[in-house]
């Protein structure tokens, strides 16, 4: 009985512990991701109002590459040394956060096609191993931390707190969910997406129109594409890891390398003559779901992001893999006899389930978005392309458990910390 009262006991100095320290920092990575996202918004307003904002970018590149040189970081610094961080039980180093964030905003401001959920994940998880080291945590209470902060500034950046607490309890370990941190990254979701929303910002939602009713022949349109959409995510992270590699090699210097990419997207840009692959876009995602799309989108946004981040500039993979997704969902569904709207949302799920890993994050990420409508065709979809997309990922740092190996999902191997120096 006295062990039993006394494991209690424990329990409870462990639950009011978190209680405080996962508000706290729900709290104020809620207010930085609206901080942050009102930076994004502001950027992209700005380039859209001076379209000659594209001719700067490979100056804004010099900038960003300097100022990681400046605080003596490696401008390969990124969502994988968060991983690292959280695996090996070591530090980020202070100035990753306000590095990450002037970053992001030149490279949405001047045209880098780039998404804003790495800078998200880095935001949180630097300014939560910041304060783990300021309230001097052991090092397993800082990478709990630092997990929770990862979550909840996504949460409060994309108003998805559900998708957000499974995302990280889900991505570092493929395989092996991180179920001692479920409370804590609970309580800090919750916290900054209610913060976010007192201070106004609003969260992704999407209209679904034309769901199918759930049934044999309809099963069977989503399995392939779900298929689809998992030789879509090998072709998203192969052009992202072999362009990087590609970039590096023939241009070692990064203040070269990021010049190079710049040139090579406003080149690009003139070209096709739109800014639609600029930036996030997030109009051209609404609209694959509204049921229009070029043929050409899902291709051309991965060309531009693949050389955007592979050069230097700062961003994330994830909201341009919401576009490629989505917008080859609207273009392949029809062919298939689906709703061009409702395919662009299936494969926008199932893109971004086979691009991290993550089945059940993609499916809470289809109901948080799309209200749950036809939820038992987005789940196929997701696991089709959770088990065919096999070893490959966006993030090198992931680790395997033996359950997700004996399905193939072997991942790529851990890249050198010390890269793009």
């Amino acid at each position: 009985m006295n062990q039993k009262i006394e494991a209690a006991r424990r329990g409870l100095e462990a639950f009011m512990k978190w209680l405080v320290l996962s508000t706290l920092t729900g709290a104020i990575t809620g207010v930085v991701g609206v901080g942050f996202q009102k930076s994004v918004v502001f950027a992209t307003s700005c380039r859209t109002q001076y379209p000659w904002l594209l001719f700067l970018l490979p100056a804004g590149g010099v900038l960003i590459v300097w100022l990681y040189h400046l605080f003596k970081q490696p401008i390969g610094l990124g969502t994988d040394d968060l991983f690292v961080a959280i695996q090996d039980e070591g530090r980020l180093p202070l100035s990753m956060p306000p590095l990450i964030f002037v970053a992001t905003f030149i490279t949405h401001l001047l045209g880098g096609s780039a998404g804003r959920e790495g800078a998200a994940l880095q935001l949180g998880g630097g300014i939560a191993n910041a304060l783990s080291r300021f309230m001097k945590l052991d090092d397993h209470d800082r990478d709990t931390l630092t997990l929770i902060g990862m979550g909840s500034l996504f949460s409060a950046l994309f108003g998805t707190p559900v998708t957000a607490m499974v995302f990280v309890m889900e991505v570092i370990a493929l395989g092996h969910m991180i179920y001692s941190s479920i409370v804590p990254c609970a309580i800090a979701s919750c916290t900054a997406y209610g913060v976010a929303l007192i201070l106004g910002a609003q969260p992704e939602a999407f209209a679904l129109a034309n769901v199918p009713e759930f049934g044999l022949v309809t099963l069977i349109k989503v399995t392939v594409l779900g298929a689809l959409c998992a030789c879509l995510s090998i072709l998203f992270c192969e052009s992202m890891h072999k362009t990087h590699a590609f970039m590096v090699k023939r241009l070692e210097n990064p203040y070269l390398r990021v010049i190079a990419g710049g040139t090579a997207i406003i080149v690009l840009t003139l070209l096709v003559g739109t800014r639609d692959y600029n930036g996030a876009g997030g109009d051209v995602i609404e609209r694959a779901i509204e049921g229009v799309a070029r043929p050409q989108d899902f291709l051309l946004k991965l060309v531009f992001t693949a050389i955007t981040l592979s050069c230097g500039f700062k961003g994330g993979e994830i909201v341009p893999t919401f576009f490629v997704g989505a917008t080859f969902g609207c273009m392949v569904g029809p062919l298939m006899g689906l709703d061009p709207g409702f395919a662009a949302a299936v494969a926008l799920a199932a893109t971004f389930c086979g691009n991290t890993n993550c089945p059940i994050a993609a499916t809470f990420l289809a109901m948080e978005l799309f209200g749950g409508q036809g939820m038992p065709l987005f789940i196929v979809a997701c696991s089709v392309s959770y088990m065919l997309s096999g070893k490959y990922s966006l993030y090198n740092a992931q680790r395997i458990s033996f359950e997700s190996e004996k399905l193939g999902k072997v991942v790529l191997p851990r890249p050198d910390r010390r890269r793009n120096s």
